[in-house]
């Protein structure tokens, strides 16, 4: 049995994004006060499946599973933590990057969804300093190199010790035949603003650049001598930790396992289920609205924990995400649906936005923009349904400017007593859950437009039929009860019956308007780029270099230029 086969056969199994850290393999955590120490230290034989050994500290999607959930945690359950030193547990070197053995075997759709969770992770510790008032330090002692300088590239600040042996790297382009995972290109240009000679022998080289070299370059944004490296990162992170403005906070919430139960045909959580139609290739995601009153308080709202409605909504809404991207490839269009009473979801959302300034009501909204931000990403068809008793109320509303196109009921249906179809906009509709382009989604859906924007300001809190809102602009397409079955089938049919990569590019491209920034141009390189270059015989051909690499023998390259 070959690489490819052997590797793809051991992914019976569904990938399980759920971690806790009593279960970590990878990673080790130590809380001192306001500083947290998170270790690299990867267990060789601890690699999410068969075939490869996970070698001078690289990783796979079970290490950055592992990761998020360290990241997250510390946000929730640590959120005394202002400055998080990010090192290696192991001598001489910080990190390999992303495992070669298991790039070299994976499927196609596994390398880049691989590398878009990998990408949304960084993002999100790169974002905790504006975000959660956490600053992320790497102590890089020993090879740094390719993904494990992209790790380094997304913290705050850089720490480079001098030595014969320590050096930062992206050799993706001599070694491999791939490049630098597209977030690690655009963080050294739109980041850390290297210039771009500098930047194209940097990227050229397999050695990597070491000590002062490193910093006159912009690579690295100190380098301390040998002796007193650990020292001064200590130092380094207590004053950063005294200059901080985050607010003392002593008491967090523990975030327990995620209680679901799958079926071959469905996915339920307590308040999302998914279900699938295989020979259609559709799933559908119904989101339910709150079954109890929203809490008096911040107090009260804490008091639940990982409980609390809209927390726990988050969760099990981002769990379904990542499930159904690494173990769905085949279900090509997600309809979103939501159900429940508007009034109790928005008194539910009103308290987090009236508080906004709590640190847990600020952590969990950051969640939704997080999440939010993971369906915009996502390679799929994705459709909402608005529907009589549901419940698209502010962020939940989210999700109808998230996807390509949008059906709402109008009017009374024959035998259905539910509660006429409408939207609700809320404040959460107008800044507090930006896109990847840093414009919220109704200012990117009316960019042509800015002011309709406004004009749906005027509307904030009143319950909008389906003439009105088709009016405003907010759906795609309204239907009465006659034309409601036949349309929908016909948009599901049609959708399943186009090119899967065709579909891909298009929405991709769709989904951005207006401003690029660093986080745009990171996914839209990864949707472009890697899925042309890992599809190449120069990298994953038999004679590639993904396949070649530590035989001794370089890859044999097809020479035309495209």
């Amino acid at each position: 049995m070959g690489t490819v086969e052997r590797f793809e056969a051991t992914m019976s199994q569904p990938i399980d994004f759920r971690a806790e850290p009593s279960t970590y393999r990878h990673w080790q955590v130590e809380y001192e006060g306001p500083v947290a120490t998170l270790s690299m230290d990867v267990d060789e034989n601890g690699g999410l499946f068969d075939g490869y050994e996970l070698k001078l500290n690289s990783y796979d999607l079970g290490v950055d599973i592992e990761l998020n959930d360290v990241v997250q945690r510390m946000r929730f359950e640590h959120p005394e933590v202002k400055v998080v030193v990010m090192r290696s547990g192991k001598d001489n070197v910080f990190c390999a990057g992303a495992n070669i053995r298991m790039l070299g075997g994976a499927a196609h759709s596994h390398k880049v969804n691989f590398c878009k969770f990998t990408n949304e992770t960084r993002n999100a510790f790169e974002a905790a300093e504006k975000d959660s008032g956490q600053q992320y330090i790497a102590a890089v002692k020993g090879a740094c190199a390719g993904g494990g300088y992209e790790l380094a590239l997304a913290c705050n600040y850089i720490m480079l010790t001098d030595d014969s042996t320590s050096s930062v790297g992206l050799p993706e382009v001599p070694l491999l035949a791939v490049l630098p995972g597209t977030g690690g290109l655009t963080r050294i240009t739109d980041k850390r603003k290297m210039r771009r000679d500098l930047a194209d022998i940097f990227c050229s080289i397999e050695e990597g650049v070491k000590g002062q070299r490193a910093k006159d370059w912009r690579l690295v944004d100190e380098v301390i001598p040998n002796s007193k490296f650990a020292n001064t990162v200590v130092e380094r992170a207590k004053e950063f930790a005294a200059k901080s403005n985050k607010p003392d906070i002593t008491v967090g919430i523990t975030l327990n396992p995620l209680e679901r139960s799958f079926t071959e045909h469905s996915l339920s959580w307590s308040s999302v289920t998914v279900d699938i139609d295989r020979a259609g290739r559709m799933a559908t995601f119904t989101l339910k609205g709150p079954e109890q009153n929203a809490p008096a308080d911040m107090e009260a709202f804490q008091s639940e924990g990982d409980q609390a409605y809209l927390l726990k909504l988050c969760r099990e809404f981002e769990d379904a995400i990542l499930h159904m991207r690494f173990n769905e490839k085949d279900i090509g269009l997600w309809v979103f649906r939501t159900e429940g009473d508007p009034d109790a979801f928005a008194a539910h959302e009103a308290l987090l936005a009236t508080h906004a300034e709590h640190w847990l009501a600020n952590e969990v909204r950051q969640y939704w923009k997080r999440t939010l931000k993971r369906l915009d990403v996502t390679s799929r068809s994705l459709a909402a349904f608005v529907e009589h008793g549901s419940c698209f109320v502010g962020v939940l509303a989210e999700i109808l400017f998230s996807v390509d196109r949008s059906y709402m009921m109008e009017g009374e249906f024959e035998d259905d007593d539910r509660a006429l179809a409408t939207i609700r906009l809320t404040e959460a509709n107008f800044g507090p859950y930006p896109m990847g382009n840093e414009l919220t989604r109704l200012q990117t859906r009316f960019l042509g437009e800015p002011n309709l924007v406004d004009a749906a300001k005027e509307k904030l809190g009143e319950n909008l039929d389906a003439e009105t809102a088709d009016k405003m602009g907010l759906v795609t397409i309204i239907l009465d009860d006659i034309d409601w079955e036949d349309e929908v089938r016909i948009f599901v049919e049609e959708r399943a019956s186009f090119s899967p990569d065709a579909m891909t590019g298009m929405e991709a491209n769709l989904r951005f308007a207006g401003p690029e920034t660093m986080e745009t141009r990171i996914f839209g390189r990864l949707t472009a780029w890697q899925n042309w270059i890992f599809n190449r015989p120069n990298a994953v051909g038999p004679d590639g270099a993904l396949q070649r690499y530590g035989t001794g023998v370089r890859g044999s390259f097809d020479l035309e230029r495209v």
